[in-house]
């Protein structure tokens, strides 16, 4: 896996990007980027929304926010998602900083985030 680019797309009501996910993996970890995703390892098994909740219970505790402030836009049923994070405040300062903020978890190598 090589650090590629992260795509993160604004929005009127925040950022969307892409992730791509390792259900039953034997932690839950952020890897990194991989293609133009954000990998994710979760070890719930993707049955019953399991893993869809995981990602984004690791995503919330990541970036220190509420796990309400995200949601999948689509991709439930694959690997492949895409993210909404519904921002408060003015959308392009508070987008500008998220967006920082996003990329700092990705490329920092702390805590659960683990960049190969």
């Amino acid at each position: 896996m090589t650090s590629e680019h992260l795509d993160i797309h604004e929005t009127p009501d925040g950022l969307m990007f892409k992730v791509h996910v390792q259900p039953r993996a034997s932690r839950n970890r952020i890897l990194g980027v991989f293609g133009d995703a954000l990998k994710i390892a979760v070890t719930a098994p993707p049955v019953d929304d399991a893993a869809n909740r995981m990602v984004l219970q690791l995503l919330a505790e990541a970036l220190g926010i509420p796990a309400g402030a995200l949601c999948i836009l689509s991709g439930h049923t694959s690997r492949s998602k895409r993210i909404r994070w519904r921002i408060g405040g003015s959308p392009s300062e508070e987008g500008t900083a998220a967006k920082k903020l996003l990329l700092s978890i990705v490329h920092s190598g702390h805590g659960p985030v683990k960049v190969l």
